[in-house]
Parts: structure tokens; sequence; C-alpha cells
């Protein structure tokens, strides 16, 4: 299989937007939204509302799409189109150098739209272009075994009956819908595990409390409650049978595509402190030489050289596994090292730089502080740096998940 992994020249104006979007919208704003005061938790950041209509704007041109919503694999094969992931994941990376908090809580642009691209059906497709959804999966009982839901959905005429409480919800406060993950029978395991969208106001469906937290504070994380929620059977993605056989294949597909934009947030992130010290490096007179061995050089110097490398590497494994992606290749395997790798990386770029900066770096008077905090995040939600290392060892090693736990 042969990949080419250099920027599409077709993608080279959304970079550049994106890239501006961060420098006059993002950043700006950053610090203020960050302050717990400044924000009504859960209410609108006014700023991001005129961006967001320009984003749909762009995405209903058909020339490229941006953010979350874009990712959707089409049907068929065998052509190569760097298409809607890749262009998804590129803005996305622009996008989070500037603040991931803001990226998190654009307007449909929320995770659990990629949910919907991923699984639900064209019918359901069109019906929800609009809404922001979030996705809705954690629960008090369990963090990473996704295969755990205990949030029960039960039929009953042509609605479903959901009852369950949901926990650690990205933009539950601000969003349109949550995609809801639960099971039809908890009997049957996996296989029984479905998701559904919950729109706002849905009788039954209480947004319980919004948390305060380490990182993308901006960002407002939701717990939220179900009783005897009442959700149209049409409102259920993908199939409604319970498939032994393919197990936890349909929903867990979501993540094939929405791992890439997590270690494309990390990678964006990662980039901001790397930028930011070599800015300070090169003001305090360390020159970093690329063709001198790194062990000649000041160790300012080498330890930037370290990380630069380390984020190559993330960068061009979440390349990768957008590619496949986009050219319809199965990429469970590569979308979990792509995550693993540039979620890692990113918390120890971001945390390397506001050491190497000193008494600057943990000041509020750079952005170094808030990135640190703000990446780790990256290296937990959309499954923790061990549950992705677990997922690719048993690919490497075959082995299901009763085999290797």
């Amino acid at each position: 299989m042969s990949i080419n992994l250099e920027v599409p020249k077709k993608f080279g104006v959304l970079v550049n937007q994106a890239h501006q979007v961060s420098t006059e919208i993002f950043r700006p704003i950053s610090r203020k939204y960050d302050r717990a005061s400044d924000i009504e938790p859960g209410g609108p950041i006014k700023e991001l509302d005129m961006l967001a209509s320009l984003i749909d704007g762009m995405n209903a041109s058909g020339e490229q799409s941006t953010g979350a919503r874009g990712v959707r694999r089409k049907g068929g094969g065998g052509e190569n189109v760097n298409g809607g992931n890749m262009s998804g994941v590129l803005s996305i990376i622009e996008a989070c150098w500037g603040d991931v908090a803001m990226v998190l809580s654009m307007p449909r642009q929320g995770l659990g739209n990629a949910a919907i691209a991923s699984v639900a059906n064209d019918e359901q497709l069109a019906r929800f272009d609009h809404t922001w959804a979030a996705m809705a999966i954690t629960e008090p009982g369990f963090g990473s075994d996704s295969a755990a839901v205990s949030t029960t959905a039960v039929l009953d005429g042509d609605h479903y009956v959901l009852n369950g409480e949901k926990i650690y919800v990205t933009a539950g406060g601000r969003c349109d819908s949550v995609v809801v993950w639960a099971t039809l029978d908890k009997s049957k395991g996996r296989a029984a595990i479905k998701s559904f969208v919950v729109e706002k106001g849905t009788p039954g469906m209480v947004v319980e409390r919004l948390e305060h937290k380490l990182g993308i504070r901006a960002s407002d994380t939701a717990t939220i409650r179900f009783t005897d929620c009442r959700v149209p059977k049409a409102n259920l993605l993908g199939s409604p049978e319970i498939e032994v056989e393919q197990g936890f294949a349909g929903v867990m597909q979501t993540f094939d595509n929405t791992r890439p934009l997590v270690a494309g947030m990390a990678v964006g992130c990662a980039r901001a402190a790397l930028d930011e010290i070599e800015d300070l490096l090169e003001q305090a007179g360390i020159e970093v030489d690329y063709d001198r061995p790194a062990n000649t050089q000041h160790a300012a110097a080498a330890a930037y050289l370290q990380m630069e490398a380390d984020w190559e590497a993330g960068y061009l494994l979440t390349l990768e596994a957008t590619w496949m992606a986009d050219n319809n290749k199965p990429n469970s395997l590569q979308a979990s090292m792509a995550k693993a790798k540039a979620a890692r990386v990113g918390v120890e770029i971001t945390t390397k730089c506001v050491e190497l900066a000193g008494s600057l770096g943990y000041s509020e008077h750079s952005l170094l502080e808030k990135w640190a905090r703000d990446s780790k995040i990256l290296d937990i939600f959309e499954g923790t740096q061990q549950i992705q290392q677990l997922i690719i060892a048993r690919r490497l090693l075959n082995k299901t998940s009763a085999e290797l736990k």
C-alpha cells in the first residue's frame, strides 16, 4: 500500500483559513474563556456563532469538509481520494493550534456529529445534518470499557425508552442533541449496544450538572440523566437488529473515525507549544541546528529536537489513519496507534515546554501552561492511553478481547 502523506495542494486554502481563525479569533479569547468567572456555565460563546455559520457554508459548498461533522466513509472503494476525513483532520490540527476548548465548543462540530456520520443511514444523516451533537458513552460504573454500558433502551411501540446516567459528556450543556450509547438487551452483551440521537428538551432527559476541570474549561462537560426518556425508533443509528456475530463492530466504527480527530487535536496543541518555545529559545540566544548532532548542542536545543521528532511521528500516524479512512481501508489499528502516539507526545511536549520556559511557562503571561492543562484530556477521552495500547496489542497479536485483557 502506497500512501503519500504530503498535504494535498487543494487543502492549502483550508489550512491557511483555519490558521487565520486560530490567530485572529481563538488565541485572543483563549484566556478569557479559560477563566471560569468570565463564562456562563454551559452558555454560548458568542464569538463562535458567526464562525460556525461560516464553516456551515464551507461544508455546504461541497468542495471540502471541515471539522468533525465531515467525517464519513463513502461506499465502494478502489479510488484514492483525500476527502472529508483529511480536510477535517487538517482543519482541526490548525484550529487546535489556536485553542482546543474553542474547537470542542464549536456549534455542530461535536464528536456526536462524527458518530452520526460514521453509523447513520443516508436518511438519518440528512435529518440530523444541522444538529450539534455531543456523544454520551461513559457512565459512573465504567470509564474506558465501552462494552460495560448499562443504560437501557427498551422498545415500546414507536419509541425506545431510555434509562440511565451518562457522565463526562463533552459539550453536553450547549449541544442540541446527544448521541447516547445504550443496550437493547444486557444479556446479549456487546452486540446489543446501539447509539441513539436524543434531542435536547426530550422529556426524561436532564442535564444534572457541569464539571469543574483541569483543562478545556471553555468546553462544558456534563452529567446527563435519562429517566423513562422516550426516543423515536427512527433515532436509533444504523440497524436495530442485534447481530451477535458482528458483535460490537457497528458502534465501535465511530472510534475509527473520531480517534484520528482527537490525535489531530493533540498534534495541533503540541505544535502550538513547540512554536512558542522555539521563539523563546531564539530570544534567549539558543540556536536549534538541524545539521548538528543533538549531543553537541545546548541542552534546551537537544530537548527541542527530540520533541520535534516525537511530534513528527504523531503527525504522520494521524495522517496515515485519516488517509485510510478516506480510501475505505480498515484503519482500527492505525486509528489507535495515531491516538496513542499523538496524545502521549502531546502531553509530554506541552509539559516539557512549560519546564523549558521556566517561570514564564508556569505563569499566565504565556499560553504554555494552558496548553499543558488542555492536552491531558486528549490522552484520556476517546479511549485512554492504556486502552489504545491494549487495542494495538490485540490487533498485532490477533487476539480477542477475551484472550487479551
